[in-house]
């Protein structure tokens, strides 16, 4: 397909000349011989390239900028511009505009800047496209991790959830124990049908066998009807247990029984009922400490602990603390609508340097926190946590286990921080100090948050 180009100037002559010279080197051409036709034309047609000349009748050159810019972000501009005016032409380039040429200018003169924004739109797209890759890399089914250690976590969720196997989930409060159930859920073959959640530690103990099994009616005093529990509302689905370790001595065996035999007998009944169910549980205790404490059957253990996932705490995985920032920010930018939203560096010193004992939940609260508190577009260490606003040793861009991916990436931030800093924020002589171009600078910063 011929890439599309709109030329919009109005002197014929260099009008139909373009048009001659770049229809002949395979380009799909259109013309617009003043402002008025252009705009209309970026209404009802796309184009990736537009060459605009600044003195246009109706509509200037600026115009023609600012509308392909809010219709089409994409779309280049080059503008073609007298000696005298070239002020206007850099102020094009603020503006947005890819480039400019200068006239008198010659066919190859004309055919260098199209085939350098060309080679230009391919290497952004395929920026785009390695992102993404990392980005998926990155995240899997909504767990962020590119260690070694998070990388077996993915590998056992891909091994386990095409199976009806038992999954133990084990991990800290906060590691994301319930992330790792949904994504076994959502992987496997039941992913239609009922995913029921059950939180061990919040039903009182009197209420679990009527929970989890159902009630016949006048089981006992207030039981007006005949209700299902938690298994046959999951049949055909997957139940999950979350804080396994937290369940009653008393309802352990009834449980191991539905397990093994998947049949159930509601309270106060006699009927057993089958039930199709896939189990996943998880816990942040020590169940082998609980089973020699009396709390836990170590039959029922066995039984639940067919496959085992382990969850590292935050602290032993610090290479991820980067992308987990990067994705709370914007995920929390997003959800409060703050767009422009910036992290400062000493924010995000502080975010690197602290241990977490509560893990990616803790992280995730505090980037939230900030993202509601911070004012004048910026994140600082007062919007963080006492106790993470406090870490005064801000965390070392490379360490024995960091992939090189995180070394440089916080390198590079620290750097741009560094230059804004000693700059007084003049982005020019940020971009100087730093030895690349004003719009290499505006790229880095987009791509960082730090706008």
């Amino acid at each position: 397909m011929k890439k599309r180009i709109l030329i919009v100037e109005d002197d014929p002559i260099m009008r139909l000349g373009m048009n001659h010279f770049l229809t002949y080197e395979g380009y799909a051409v259109s013309l617009c011989k003043d402002g008025s036709e252009a705009l209309s034309a970026l209404e009802t047609a796309a184009y990736e390239l537009i060459i605009t000349d600044l003195k246009l009748p109706h509509h200037d050159g600026f115009e023609v900028l600012e509308k392909a810019r809010a219709v089409s972000p994409k779309t280049g501009v080059i503008i073609t511009t007298g000696h005298a005016e070239i002020k206007g032409a850099v102020r094009a380039i603020k503006m947005g505009a890819f480039d400019y040429i200068a006239k008198p200018f010659s066919n190859e003169e004309l055919l260098i800047a199209v085939e350098r924004f060309y080679k230009f739109q391919k290497l952004e797209d395929e920026v785009i496209n390695l992102k993404e890759t990392l980005r998926e890399k990155v995240e899997f089914e909504h767990i962020i991790g590119v260690g070694p250690a998070m990388k077996d976590v993915f590998d056992r969720i891909t091994s386990v959830a095409g199976t009806d196997v038992t999954v133990l989930i084990q991990g800290e409060s906060g590691t994301g124990k319930e992330l790792v159930a949904n994504a076994v859920h959502r992987l496997g073959r039941r992913s239609d049908r009922p995913f029921i959640k059950i939180n061990c530690a919040a039903i009182p103990e009197t209420l679990f066998e009527s929970e989890l099994f159902g009630h016949e009616k006048g089981a006992f005093t207030g039981a007006a009807e005949t209700r299902k529990g938690k298994f046959e509302f999951a049949d055909g689905g997957t139940i999950f247990f979350d804080e396994i370790g937290d369940i009653p001595v008393s309802v352990q065996p009834k449980l191991l029984r539905v397990i093994e035999d998947s049949m159930i007998t509601r309270l106060g009944g006699n009927a057993s009922i089958k039930v199709d169910v896939r189990s996943v549980f998880a816990t942040s205790k020590n169940l082998k400490e609980r089973i020699a404490s009396g709390l836990f059957r170590e039959d029922l253990f066995y039984r639940i602990n067919v496959v085992p996932i382990t969850l590292p705490p935050l602290r032993d995985r610090k290479e991820d603390i980067p992308y987990l920032i990067d994705h709370f920010l914007n995920h929390f930018k997003n959800k409060y609508r703050n767009a422009g939203l910036s992290l400062s560096q000493p924010a995000y010193d502080a975010l690197l340097a602290h241990p977490y004992a509560g893990n990616v939940r803790e992280l995730k609260h505090a980037v939230e926190r900030a993202v509601i508190l911070a004012k004048n577009g910026v994140i600082d260490r007062r919007h963080l946590p006492d106790e993470i606003a406090g870490s005064s040793e801000a965390a070392p861009c490379s360490t024995d286990d960091s992939s090189l991916d995180v070394s440089v990436r916080c390198f590079e931030k620290q750097k741009l921080m560094k230059a804004l800093k000693e700059s007084g924020g003049r982005k020019m002589e940020a971009a100087n100090r730093l030895g690349i171009s004003r719009k290499v600078l505006w790229k880095k910063l987009k791509e960082y948050s730090m706008e």
